[in-house]
């Protein structure tokens, strides 16, 4: 109770708390808004690249250019289920033959179970030359973006999420995403429209096998999610909605704010 008391009297002298998730707010002594993240779509991760670009990380991982590609791009932690992944891969595969699987990330250092969950995964994905462990640095932007617009699926099979940044980056590149039912993953994914939303493995190998069985639905939920990044997810929303904020927090207490001369007063 102690504590509590403590953080409530730091938490007052804010105007304010923004959260990404309704399930992340808290109990404060304040307003509280909803603000999801957002991407740039001009930062290196996410801008258009040349073709030869695309081709460049082909070449580099030994990634065949006709088979499709399914693709994760998370650091490697439990929460991030490779494992998960690798038997959706392997179950999804006795269907698909061709099927390549790309398990692309780095280890966070406050992560002490990194390393393990790495080494685990090396250890799953030995003898298969068809599934690939890219140990990424962590400014391997283009790369990412390389990697994503080279794949035909993309997963985050998260069995606990903040957001998700990777969803919306996939999905920005119009790639439909099979992501684990849980946190921002949620907010992202409209299931069946712009991806799918899957609990086990078992659920995963199922929506693989959909999409690469039916070239056009593949192609559908693809534009239907950049669509829906472009409309909701992209940097100018969440600039818009913080100057939003800003500007009804110096102008609390006003029935309206006028606009229309550049002004913040009472019209």
């Amino acid at each position: 109770m102690r504590q509590h008391g403590i953080a409530t009297r730091l938490l007052s002298i804010y105007d304010a708390s923004i959260f990404s998730l309704a399930a992340f707010a808290q109990t404060l002594p304040h307003p509280q808004y909803l603000i999801p993240p957002s991407i740039d779509p001009l930062a290196d991760k996410n801008i258009e690249l040349p073709k030869d670009e695309v081709e460049k990380v082909y070449e580099e991982f030994k990634l065949d250019r006709v088979r499709p590609i399914l693709l994760q791009v998370s650091r490697f932690d439990r929460f991030k289920d490779p494992i998960g992944v690798i038997r959706a891969y392997r179950m999804a595969k006795q269907s698909n033959h061709s099927l390549q699987l790309v398990l692309a990330g780095g280890s966070a250092d406050d992560d002490p179970e990194g390393e393990a969950v790495l080494r685990e995964v090396q250890a799953e994905t030995a003898g298969d030359p068809d599934m690939h462990v890219l140990l990424l640095p962590p400014d391997a932007h283009l790369t990412i973006n390389a990697l994503q617009r080279a794949a035909d699926v993309v997963m985050q099979k998260s069995l606990k999420e903040g957001f998700g940044l990777t969803v919306t980056e996939a999905m920005w590149k119009g790639k439909p995403v099979i992501g684990g039912d849980v946190g921002g993953i949620r907010l992202q994914i409209v299931n069946h429209h712009t991806g799918f939303l899957v609990k086990t493995p078992e659920g995963a190998a199922l929506r693989i096998r959909y999409l690469l069985a039916r070239e056009d639905k593949l192609r559908e939920l693809g534009a239907k999610a950049k669509a829906f990044v472009q409309e909701n997810f992209l940097i100018t929303r969440q600039l818009r909605e913080h100057l939003t904020l800003m500007l009804a927090l110096l102008n609390a207490g006003q029935d309206r704010i006028n606009l229309s001369n550049g002004n913040s007063g009472v019209s």
